[in-house]
């Protein structure tokens, strides 16, 4: 009876722990493993991103922080004299310890990784001598932090908390850089990591411009272009993703 017990124990802990439903709307925060470069990558390389903090799912499951991205180049236009080059892209499944499931997602927003690291430290160096737990921070979009028992806000407006490994907060529209609040019905609050609640587009990459989200006719298919010269985009710059929907 007891061997019956343990076993339904360890399958019920499997569930709470891997990732099982992934509604639409879910927001995932990554960073990326590969560089992409409009000079050097090739159709069909494969491309991984590595999930930066844990991301509570509604049915008791987590995609744990570590988890990886994996997805892969669909088609690389170099820069001529007349226009920068591009790359289109898109991210096919999720990888954790357990399991692997395929998913389709949306880019909301890029951060190369200076903006992502300073979002990690105080404003103020009268904060750097206290213990992280208590740091307050700006997020990469502009919303503060408060550690250490307060909120994050958005100007005036609390929009979540902040949590070990980044911020659970629900998500703002930004209607000027054109991006929506929740959507699907999703408006839990959603694990963005470094990235402020109305985070949108690129910070911290003047050389580049989101063309395609994924979210148009060509699900999934993301497209980031340079206005001049060759696209680059180094491994580490920080991803905001959306689930459009689980399965292929």
């Amino acid at each position: 009876m007891n061997a019956f017990l343990l076993i339904g124990l360890l399958a019920l802990s499997v569930g709470v722990t891997g990732p099982q439903t992934i509604p639409a709307g879910t927001i995932i925060a990554a960073r990326l493993n590969t560089s992409l470069s409009s000079s050097k990558c090739r159709p069909g390389q494969q491309i991984t991103a590595r999930v930066m903090q844990a991301v509570p799912l509604p049915d008791g499951g987590v995609i744990r922080a570590g988890s990886k991205l994996v997805g892969h180049v669909i088609r690389v236009s170099g820069s001529s004299a007349t226009r920068g080059g591009n790359i289109a892209f898109q991210f096919d499944s999720l990888k954790t310890s357990r399991s692997t499931v395929s998913l389709t997602v949306s880019l909301r927003a890029l951060a190369s990784f200076m903006e992502a690291d300073d979002a990690q430290v105080p404003a103020m160096g009268a904060d750097r001598g206290t213990m992280p737990a208590a740091y307050t921070t700006v997020q990469v979009g502009g919303d503060v932090v408060y550690r250490g028992g307060g909120p994050v806000m958005n100007g005036s407006e609390v929009v979540g908390k902040p949590v070990p490994d980044g911020v659970l907060v629900h998500i703002r529209p930004n209607p000027e850089a054109g991006c929506r609040g929740s959507s699907d019905g999703n408006d839990r609050p959603q694990a963005l990591w470094v990235f402020s609640s109305d985070a949108c587009g690129a910070y911290g990459l003047p050389r580049l411009t989101i063309t395609r989200t994924g979210r148009e006719a060509s699900a999934g298919e993301i497209v980031l272009t340079s206005p001049t010269g060759e696209l680059n985009v180094h491994s580490g710059t920080a991803m905001l993703l959306r689930v459009i929907r689980q399965g292929s």
